[in-house]
């Protein structure tokens, strides 16, 4: 079970389970969203594949359209059947999963085999078969087809982090997943997004085969299902997101005590950042099931580093400051299958007061704190922000516009040449903000940084950090120069960057970081905060003279100006070769 020395003071539950809880202003509509989200995804499919047999056989639209429906079909059923066994495959060969019995269950957790017991017998369900993976980064998952074939799988890191009403309550969510269905509706989406990438793959290399006109038509074809995999990717991620406001409500619900599932959640991270500590590799477990787990392990460090120092709720909630007041909280929750834990918890917390019950985490108070922060130092360079984040996507469209707009005969080169002046110049002017002056950088520590509720991922923060350095940051690669930091408040991922490109930092992860793993360094470079904190590195030192520098200003300056340099050049060769 969990740390002693990080208990938490617990507020009890309620008095009986089954209570409704409502969600306003909570994790949106489920029904809608599942409902949104499959019939724009399915009519998607429909398209494409429509346009596809209308390609290869448009003699008979008729047939085409019955063939297309056909096509759309059979893989959406032949994945809904057959994608948990090769699930099982995976989770045995990638991970050894074990099966065990109730009575083995029960050992581990009493509470948890109650809970399990009781949801299946309110709902007609078969038991799920239940896994556990030897791994102790504490994690939690289900998958399957049906409700009655459901699997969920843990891992024995859950039963070492965390309390019996905690495990119960992450038991509990898990099963809120099958009860609604959620594997089965993600798993059919899921294949509706990875068909529009397959079509868009199957017309590119369609395309290189035919004639002209085919060619104009498939490409056509192509850029729309990219378009289309693109949209339905972010349709996924905010169903997967809702999902899980709505598992974690059942979790409340279910066993009548929502602190047990914020503790949980917290619990986790805090594991998660411990087991980082340990490994000089990230654990693949959590990097191949981050969409299905209960928590995005990317997300762990601020939670678990604050845990780490305090387990008093105050101090811990100070960190949930970003993830709900900061716009780019919002931005960078876009790009996850979860909602940002802050925001989890503050709607367990809406549900404890529901019941009645004593918060554990006074999100009230953290909600106060953060009315107070500065509206204008939040908001007020964010649209900014934004556009120099964008910018040099941006600078392409922009560039590619003035150069169709401009197009004359004997300049031809214009499309291309202007949007690579519009890239360079978008890479400069996003350089220029994401990398500022670092001469009075001030000594820090890492949970001070994260606890920063004005963070940005653009705008660099200077910093000098002292710690150890306990391993790398890239998941299961042995060269990887990305690095670990850890210091007496947290864990923090360093990003490196030779100045000789990805060679250099080839050979910096395969020659230098082994033996810098150990070190007692001084760091230097700019933190970032998204929804995994990070910084990129200027310097290294340790005591015995070692300095390893860090070029990512370097790299962004050579990018910016070798894009406008090609550009210039492209239209001074083009002129000098008409004339």
């Amino acid at each position: 079970m969990s740390d002693e020395s990080h208990s938490f003071p617990k507020a009890g539950r309620a008095a009986m389970t089954g209570v409704t809880l409502t969600m306003k202003g909570i994790g949106g509509n489920l029904a809608l969203a599942s409902g949104i989200t499959m019939t724009l995804m399915g009519g998607m499919v429909f398209v494409l594949c429509l346009a596809l047999v209308f390609i290869v056989n448009s003699e008979n639209p008729v047939m085409g359209l019955l063939i297309s429906v056909a096509i759309a079909i059979a893989f959406n059923v032949l994945a809904f059947f057959i994608a948990p066994w090769f699930m099982d495959l995976s989770q045995k060969w990638l991970y050894k999963t074990r099966w065990i019995d109730l009575t083995e269950l029960e050992t581990k957790s009493p509470e948890t085999l109650e809970v399990l017991q009781r949801v299946c017998s309110e709902n007609n369900l078969k038991t799920p078969r239940v896994g556990i993976i030897d791994d102790q980064n504490p994690t939690a998952f289900t998958y399957g087809s049906l409700p009655n074939s459901a699997r969920l799988v843990v891992s024995e890191g859950l039963f070492t982090y965390l309390d019996d009403d905690e495990v119960a309550a992450v038991y509990a969510h898990e099963l809120g997943h099958i009860v609604h269905w959620d594997f089965a509706v993600m798993t059919v989406a899921s294949t509706l997004v990875q068909i529009t990438y397959l079509i868009y793959v199957f017309a590119t290399r369609m395309g290189n085969k035919g004639g002209e006109k085919v060619k104009d038509v498939v490409g056509t074809v192509g850029l729309v299902a990219y378009i289309f995999y693109i949209i339905g990717t972010y349709l996924l991620l905010y169903l997967s997101r809702t999902r899980e406001y709505f598992a974690d409500r059942f979790a409340a619900e279910t066993t009548g005590n929502p602190n047990a599932l914020s503790r949980a959640l917290v619990k986790i991270a805090y594991g998660l950042v411990e087991e980082a500590q340990k490994a000089t590799e990230p654990s693949r477990l959590m990097e191949g099931t981050r969409a299905l787990g209960i928590y995005d392990h990317k997300a762990a460090p601020s939670t678990g580093t604050a845990y780490r120092i305090s387990a008093a709720p105050a101090q811990i909630g100070r960190v949930f400051l970003w993830d709900l007041f900061n716009p780019w909280g919002w931005w960078m929750e876009l790009n996850s299958t979860h909602p940002l834990t802050g925001k989890r918890v503050r709607a367990l917390s809406t549900y404890a007061e529901q019941l009645g019950l004593e918060i554990e985490f006074d999100m009230g108070r953290i909600v106060g704190e953060g009315r107070h922060l500065s509206k204008s130092k939040l908001y007020g360079n964010f649209v900014l922000d934004l556009l120099l984040y964008l910018a040099p996507i941006l600078g392409f469209l922009g560039g590619l516009i003035v150069g169709i707009a401009t197009l004359k005969p004997g300049l031809e080169v214009l499309p291309i040449a202007c949007p690579l002046i519009g890239i360079g110049i978008g890479i400069l002017a996003k350089t220029l903000v994401m990398f500022p002056n670092f001469h009075n950088a001030p000594q820090t520590n890492i949970l001070t940084l994260m606890s920063d509720p004005y963070a940005s991922p653009l705008r660099g923060q200077p910093a000098y950090l002292q710690g150890e350095l306990i391993g790398r940051g890239d998941a299961g690669y042995r060269f990887g120069s990305d690095l670990k930091l850890q210091d007496p408040t947290g864990l923090l991922f360093l990003r490196y960057a030779s100045r000789f490109g990805p060679i250099g930092n080839f050979l910096f992860g395969m020659k230098k970081v082994k033996s810098l793993i150990g070190m007692e360094l001084k760091t230097l470079g700019w933190f970032r905060r998204g929804v995994m904190p990070w910084m990129d590195l200027i310097r290294l030192e340790s005591d015995s003279g070692t300095t390893v520098k860090s070029y990512h200003r370097f790299w962004s300056f050579i990018l910016g100006g070798g894009a406008i340099a090609l550009g210039v050049g492209a239209i001074v060769f083009w002129l000098q070769t008409s004339i």
